[in-house]
């Protein structure tokens, strides 16, 4: 079986092909058009601009995403299943021009349509098979563990819990299977890749957050026995619930600079600190929300997911505490928003039956998993 997956419900346009053979998934072309450089200088995704790029960019990234995996195709239809499609949740504008674009493509080759949530494709992005992840090429450093985990795709056991973390969601979901979530936690405020973004402008490091933040720290983090002075709290960490609270974290740094005049001097101490901070929380609900639901799996997912100390302190934590659960993570090309996580997805649910004839195919901003 193969599916083209569109992805449009921010700021990239991305389209992908994926083949399923039994239970395995393998990407044949993955193309992404960001528009990073673009909203760099508002300091965040400006809905209207996003919008008109997606407009823009859908068909060539479609078309060139069908030429990459070498189909042989009229101008008809190509040789294709179905069409996965993010439906939401996301910005409206920018959903709209990949659902509009999906419609059409289904009516004119006379090719089924799956809808995906796009919570649910980042989940998804843990089942494309593994070939190399970009942040475990050399052996023997500090990523070889990471590497070793995330190759036993073959393994996954039910029920599982996803922790998804992106600059929009942050969630634990759990997933008795495939198809079948239940969100036990959330962000009652702002998320955690929101918060990255806020904390980058307050400290005026750049844009996207998550990254400089991270760059930032890993300065700090390479100097040997240095403990940070500055000391941000851990929001909700010891609360009973699964839910999560970053907006205080930001008001948090905002007043450790405004009372630290020579705060730019000590730029990766800062991010050093706040980085730790996030983590802390992310990796404290997980492992609790793991014991609470005796879980076998546990599953890192979103643009967040890219953040490498995330991803080691949550690997070594989970293989510490619990040695006989699963860890996945996805690769890094795959933890911020791709089609080939729609198409992954898709698969799984055209194997369900579960298509949506075009004309009934609508936007959900709001979309919940």
């Amino acid at each position: 079986m193969k599916i083209l997956g569109i992805e449009s419900s921010c700021d990239e346009s991305a389209a992908a092909l994926a083949e399923m053979n039994g239970q395995k998934v393998r990407i044949l072309s993955n193309v992404v058009s960001s528009q990073v450089e673009i909203h760099k200088k508002y300091g965040g995704v400006v809905p209207e601009v996003a919008a008109r790029e997606h407009v823009v960019n859908i068909l060539p990234v479609i078309n060139e995403a069908l030429g990459i995996a070498d189909f042989q195709h009229n101008h008809l239809r190509p040789s294709i299943d179905a069409i996965a499609i993010t439906v939401g949740p996301g910005l409206i504008t920018s959903l709209m021009a990949g659902v509009e674009t999906a419609k059409v493509l289904s009516y004119a080759w006379k090719i089924p349509l799956v809808a995906i949530n796009h919570i649910e494709g980042h989940v998804y992005a843990n089942f494309i098979e593994v070939e190399q992840d970009d942040d475990c090429k050399t052996k023997n450093n500090d990523n070889n563990e990471l590497y070793r985990i995330i190759q036993k795709r073959e393994d996954l056991r039910f029920p599982a819990i996803v922790l998804t973390v992106s600059g929009g969601h942050t969630m634990l979901v759990l997933m008795e299977g495939h198809g079948k979530y239940q969100t036990i936690g959330e962000t009652r405020d702002d998320a955690a890749g929101e918060a990255f973004d806020k904390a980058a402008k307050l400290l005026g490091v750049g844009y996207p957050g998550g990254p400089v933040i991270a760059s930032e720290a890993e300065k700090y983090s390479g100097i040997d026995g240095k403990m940070p002075n500055i000391i941000l709290p851990r929001p909700m960490l010891d609360s009973k619930d699964f839910d999560f609270s970053f907006s205080g974290l930001k008001t948090a740094i905002r007043y450790q600079i405004e009372k630290d005049q020579e705060y730019r001097l000590r730029i990766p101490e800062y991010c050093h600190e706040f980085q730790q901070s996030v983590i802390d929380v992310l990796i404290a609900k997980t492992i609790k929300a793991a014991i609470r639901y005796n879980v076998k799996t546990i599953m890192l997912s979103g643009g967040v997911s890219a953040n490498k100390e995330l991803r080691r302190q949550m690997a070594s934590k989970v293989e510490l505490k619990f040695p006989d659960i699963i860890f996945r993570v996805p690769e890094l090309r795959y933890t911020t928003d791709n089609a080939a996580m729609i198409a992954v997805a898709g698969c799984y649910k055209a194997l369900r039956g579960e298509f949506t004839e075009w004309r009934d195919l609508r936007v959900n901003c709001n979309l919940k998993l």
